[in-house]
């Protein structure tokens, strides 16, 4: 049981942390909490009591390792025992500090919580999965999501493999944080299309256990590292699917980085991809401009739409007798996001390695970056 007293927690800065600021001499209920902080990849720093001085470091009275030599006012977050709350009524008032118990009929702790200035009064073990994501939160340093954005074919062979490639390449060019997600089983790997089927890294299969929350910067650096982008594909092996709950854990993890997020989509619809659809900002449904594809697109839109609000077509062609990318786009009753231009030696490249957009001057380069500046503007500013 976590409850919410007053108010909320103190903003985060990009980038990593320090972990959380433990006081307890409650052994088995310390035992849980550093358990807690080791699932959340954090390394708290641990007192008996008030540190003495503000500043101290790390052991004076409780020992452990020291995350944040600021001590009190500037740990991340304060987890308080609820044995420890009548040693700490001293101390400065701050936010982000949880009072921590295990007896929920103690109706006291409540005044306790307000004696010391607690932002959240929590029993265990009902509340081990707030703290762990809480903890997590604060050390990862949690800012704005990435902008991310979902690519699918409006048919077999639409080319959504290549512009999502595209679109992460420009964007990791542009110096952002950028991740590109194969979220098709079926459809032979992106790190294949990249050229780094052999790369180091983990690749999905690895994430299939994966429950609650996955630390976003231990999700980044396990990953390999393509052209200036990080990549989450598929082995060889023979899984072809990973749960949905760990789909929904790993994507979520991706988007605490910050940067772009690009996911390559299959054309069906699971409960692993509604979990993908449901964090994008933005889909984009590449259709070649001919009727059979508009035909077959018009199911696609209706499945994905279901589930993501913003679906924008991109048109491909050349286009058949009587189409153009307003037409397929009035055909679909979708957005326009734009004509993606057939980019002549692209076969040719790819054979060779380079893998789409990889030329900053090429027509689908040019293409992903005008995209790109659209949805910086429309998402309010820099990611």
């Amino acid at each position: 049981m976590a409850v919410n007293i007053t108010h909320d927690p103190p903003p985060t800065a990009g980038g990593r942390r320090g972990g959380p600021m433990i006081v307890t001499e409650d052994t088995e209920l310390l035992d849980d909490l550093l358990r807690l902080c080791a699932a959340a990849g954090a390394t708290p720093e641990v007192h008996h009591s008030l540190p003495a001085v503000s500043g101290a470091s790390a052991g004076g009275t409780g020992g452990g390792t020291s995350g944040h030599p600021g001590g009190w006012e500037a740990a991340p977050l304060v987890i308080v025992g609820d044995d420890a709350a009548r040693r700490v009524r001293g101390a400065v008032r701050r936010r982000g500090v949880v009072l921590v118990g295990r007896d929920q009929d103690d109706s006291g702790v409540w005044r306790r919580a307000v004696e010391i200035g607690a932002d959240h009064v929590l029993m265990l073990p009902d509340g081990e999965q707030w703290l762990v994501d809480r903890i997590a939160d604060v050390t990862e340093g949690v800012g704005r999501p990435a902008l991310t954005v979902g690519v699918i074919g409006g048919r077999g062979g639409a080319g959504a493999s290549t512009l999502a490639c595209a679109l992460a390449v420009t964007s990791a060019r542009e110096g952002i944080r950028s991740l590109l997600v194969d979220a098709d089983p079926l459809g032979g790997g992106l790190d294949v299309l990249l050229g780094g089927e052999t790369a180091d890294g983990l690749r999905w299969p690895a994430f299939a256990a994966s429950r609650g929350r996955v630390g976003g910067g231990a999700l980044e650096e396990s990953l390999p590292e393509l052209h200036a982008l990080r990549v989450l594909s598929w082995d060889r092996g023979d899984c072809v699917a990973v749960p949905a709950q760990a789909v929904r854990a790993v994507l979520a993890a991706a988007r605490r980085r910050g940067g772009t997020v690009v996911v390559d989509l299959p054309r069906r619809v699971d409960d692993g991809v509604a979990e993908v659809l449901a964090q994008l900002d933005v889909g984009l449904l590449v259709v070649p401009a001919e009727l059979r594809a508009v035909a077959a697109a018009g199911r696609v839109a209706t499945a994905v739409g279901m589930v993501l609000r913003d679906l924008r077509v991109a048109v491909r062609g050349p286009y058949a007798s009587g189409l153009d990318d307003r037409e397929v786009a009035r055909l679909l009753g979708l957005p326009l996001a734009g004509e993606v231009p057939v980019e002549s030696g692209l076969l040719r490249a790819t054979e060779s390695r380079r893998p789409p957009g990889t030329s900053a001057r090429g027509p689908l380069a040019r293409f992903c970056r005008e995209f790109w500046d659209r949805a910086l503007v429309e998402t309010g500013g820099v990611v």
